[in-house]
């Protein structure tokens, strides 16, 4: 893979798409040359604690940096990588500097006024991608952790929203609360077996 050379070549990826809850989050950066960042790599494959001080350290030091999201309405209206393609246009439209191109995590390009090309696991190669990877996620955790303070049943703040096991029996017990993403499988599963019970007990 060779990438274009230019002082103005913004990286976009987003956090959160495979979470069942909660707003999808959008990086886009573009780096300064002349301020070169150590140790930028996905931003799963970072401990918390170095996720954060690099997000402080790619805002320092970046000629240009933004965040968008896509919300429970958004993704419930086009579903969720229209949602998240919408929101990568927003991000590079939100930036102070207009870049020469965009480079995109993935292999789905949104639609913008300038170049755009995507690149599989680019989050890992491009990194203009792991700082925007990396900002979206710092934010996007800080925001599980506030709803984890509204909705503690849930455990919001170990995984983030994601479906693991824990949030799956959280839900079973509690079902949906507003932030969940309904039309998500298995959020809408639960969502109608509550329902379904309901019913049967108002029968009675």
């Amino acid at each position: 893979m060779t990438l274009k050379q230019s002082s103005l070549i913004a990286g976009c990826d987003e956090v959160g798409r495979g979470a069942g809850a909660a707003d999808i989050y959008i990086g886009c950066v573009i780096l300064d040359p002349a301020k070169p960042i150590a140790g930028l790599r996905d931003s799963k494959k970072l401990s918390a604690t170095r996720r954060e001080q690099l997000s402080e350290e790619i805002k320092e030091k970046a000629l240009a940096w933004s965040i968008a999201t896509a919300n429970l309405d958004e993704i419930i209206e086009h579903n969720v990588l229209g949602a998240t393609l919408l929101a990568m246009s927003k991000a590079v439209a939100q930036l102070s500097v207009t870049p020469e191109l965009v480079y995109v995590d993935g292999n789905k390009a949104p639609q913008l006024t300038v170049p755009v090309e995507t690149i599989i696991k680019g989050d890992d190669k491009v990194p203009a991608i792991s700082a925007a990877s990396i900002i979206a996620k710092v934010a996007r955790d800080q925001k599980m952790v506030e709803w984890h303070d509204h909705y503690p049943e849930y455990g919001f703040d170990k995984h983030k929203g994601y479906l693991t096991q824990l949030h799956l029996q959280a839900l079973e017990s509690h079902g949906p609360c507003p932030i969940h993403r309904v039309t998500y499988e298995p959020i809408r599963r639960v969502l109608l077996e509550r329902k379904a019970k309901s019913d049967q007990l108002g029968m009675f």
